[in-house]
């Protein structure tokens, strides 16, 4: 599948194609595809390392080494610095979600249309409707059946069921799932449908060519059109590369950065960068849960998304778990070997309302983020919610991980006053922020918008940007899926027009 390992190369490497695209996760995958099977000369840059499934390691720390962006320690630049998870490597970072798979809330597209009714042109809901299907059964989207369900999986629904909030099996882009856990440091049986084992080999198979461990340094112009990319080769290497069209997909922190870095730093550029944060809490119960078997996301709460919360199963592997339970020194074999097995491990996410800027820095992270007040607040009411739903399943106490309140609560009534009375200092809250939006958004206005309706960037013709820094605002829900299908229209609407 990869025409080039980066990693082997030491000198200079020149190559050409009609269209580049940069990033192999879903929205670079997607478009790539697509272009493929219509007969286009299509070229894949891919900064990160190809990893074999029987290559990843079995720990969440390794994973994070292996995997991740950073090796899983990237923050934002904040009050409060808050982790930003990213993968790195073929398949973006498909290969180390949950696999999780929402469909464009139609709630969302209303909102979008509502504010800038030209991109109904582009995204009509019905085609979105119809990519979509395409897309789950491509990817074997489907719930998750009952027996790959472990218990803190069962033990969310019955605490949602008892509280009366909606809540259903995840869907998941999973083909014969064997249950291993392990969907966050890589599938190690490729049971998962991430972009290196789903649309990349198919985009290989049609003819796109993918080179992995090759770093874009710069877009670069002739005439005032778009000409091509220069960068740098794992193996310490220079390439250029020449072409009609550049595609970026490269996430919603790659690809402002990288536009900046070529002097394409039109206002909003950036700007309106929107995530999902979120927050975890720990339960112990009587029996039994070992919250590393099973999927490792099955269930998930949705009563309250119009609130802007969803509640996710989170499978753990024990290191992760055990790191989780703040438990140092010589307590700590006791509570692995006495509470870990019966702790259930549950996440809420919030789709904040709160911006951040991505901008490139000398002096330390790019994105610059930060909580409002209001959005504190939500986090605030879901973990309450968290909290409840335990002890609605039968949790014997939760621990809540919010610094300057209760380490442990047993008394159901003390989650009021986490809601009400809890820290308002946002450095007493331990979070990551995923799923990452708005950083190059779509428009028709110029100056409100770096790429209009096409995705085609304002002021270059031929630079394309495609990932989900395109999104005018978060959607709420996981948004693999809607990437994917936001892309493969971009895509089909250029080749219609080229």
């Amino acid at each position: 599948m990869i025409a080039v390992d980066g990693s082997t190369v030491t000198g200079a490497l020149e190559a050409s194609a009609q269209v580049v695209v940069v990033g192999s996760g879903p929205a670079g995958s997607a478009f790539a595809l697509a272009l493929a099977e219509a007969g286009v000369d299509v070229l894949v840059l891919e900064e990160g390392p190809h990893i074999q499934a029987s290559e990843y390691h079995p720990d969440s720390f390794g994973g994070m080494r292996q995997l991740y962006r950073g090796m899983g320690a990237t923050v934002t630049r904040s009050r409060a610095p808050l982790p930003v998870v990213q993968g790195r490597a073929v398949g973006g970072t498909s290969v180390i979600n949950g696999a999780i798979s929402w469909r464009l809330p139609e709630d969302v597209w209303k909102r979008w249309i509502a504010n800038d009714p030209a991109l109904e042109e582009t995204l009509p809901w019905q085609a979105l409707q119809t990519t979509t299907d395409t897309i789950e059964r491509r990817l074997s989207i489907r719930p998750t059946p009952v027996e790959l369900t472990g218990a803190n999986d069962r033990l969310m629904a019955a605490g949602a069921e008892a509280l009366g909030i909606d809540h259903r099996p995840i869907r998941r882009n999973v083909r014969d799932c064997e249950g291993a856990g392990r969907c966050l440091q890589g599938c190690p049986t490729s049971r998962k449908q991430s972009m290196d084992v789903a649309f990349l080999p198919a985009a290989a198979t049609a003819g796109a060519r993918i080179i992995c461990g090759a770093e874009v340094i710069a877009i670069t112009q002739e005439r005032g059109s778009v000409s091509g990319l220069t960068g740098s080769m794992a193996g310490g290497g220079r390439f250029t590369v020449r072409c009609d069209t550049v595609v970026l997909a490269a996430s919603a922190v790659q690809s402002p950065l990288l536009l900046q870095a070529s002097g394409l730093k039109r206002a909003p550029v950036g700007a309106h960068f929107r995530a999902h944060p979120g927050f975890s809490m720990l339960g112990r119960f009587a029996d039994p849960v070992n919250a590393w078997e099973g999927s490792t996301q099955g269930h998930e709460v949705t009563g309250l998304r119009a609130d802007g919360l969803k509640f996710e199963a989170l499978g753990l592997d024990p290191g992760m778990l055990a790191a989780r339970m703040g438990v140092l020194g010589r307590n700590l074999r006791r509570a692995v070997d006495e509470d870990l097995p019966h702790m259930a491990s549950w996440a809420v996410a919030l789709k904040a309302q709160s911006e951040g800027r991505v901008k490139r820095s000398w002096f330390g992270p790019p994105v610059r983020y930060d909580l409002h007040d209001a959005d504190l607040a939500l986090a605030r009411r879901g973990i309450r919610v968290l909290g409840e739903m335990m002890f609605a399943a039968g949790a014997e106490y939760v621990l809540p991980g919010v610094a300057g309140f209760d380490k442990r609560v047993e008394d159901p009534s003390r989650l009021a006053a986490l809601e009400e009375e809890g820290p308002r200092d946002p450095r007493c809250y331990t979070g990551v922020i995923t799923h990452l939006f708005g950083s190059c958004r779509m428009g028709s206005d110029p100056k409100d918008s770096v790429v209009g309706i096409t995705g085609e960037h304002h002021d270059l013709p031929g630079l394309y940007v495609v990932d989900s820094s395109i999104f005018p605002t978060n959607t709420g829900v996981n948004p693999q899926t809607s990437i994917l299908s936001v892309s493969s229209l971009l895509a089909d609407r250029w080749i219609r027009e080229h």
